[in-house]
């Protein structure tokens, strides 16, 4: 039997309640985070939807599904906005050890790491000389190293 899904809502529908549980348990094993997952999830029915897939049977459906599924986590796991990325958790204790160092520390660490700026660039908008923000920087690196110890740094 040819089963053809030409962008009708109906046939999505039936795709997912009938493969939800397949392409979202993927997802999630494959990523390990529920954002992402979502995402997938989204992206792999929208993808037939726009597509409008042509299959033979169930099973063939089923493969495409499962084929998209893992393409669309390995579009997230090669992307490069995850590998500069950290969970939130994680950003989280980051940021409250930030917010504990002195003014002119944090604020360095701040605008270097979490809004991109380079040195030089902070240098001119603190209107210090640049080898003052690389050595802030060190600087906050060693206090950050000591206040994050036991969790990041094996020390």
């Amino acid at each position: 039997m040819d089963v053809n899904l030409k962008n009708t809502p109906s046939e999505i529908d039936r795709l997912i309640d009938k493969y939800k549980s397949t392409v979202y348990g993927i997802a999630i094993a494959r990523l390990g985070s529920k954002a992402d997952a979502d995402d997938v999830f989204q992206e792999v029915f929208l993808a037939a939807y726009r597509k409008g897939i042509t299959v033979k049977d169930n099973d063939e459906e089923k493969f495409w599904l499962i084929r998209t599924t893992l393409n669309q986590c390995k579009k997230i796991t090669l992307s490069s906005w995850r590998r500069r990325t950290v969970p939130l958790e994680e950003r989280k204790d980051v940021f409250c050890a930030l917010t504990e160092l002195p003014e002119k520390y944090r604020m360095v660490v701040y605008l270097y790491y979490f809004e991109e700026v380079s040195t030089d660039e902070i240098a001119k908008i603190m209107k210090v000389r640049s080898g003052t923000v690389r050595m802030q920087l060190t600087r906050a690196r060693e206090m950050l190293k000591e206040k994050l110890k036991g969790g990041y740094f094996y020390e």
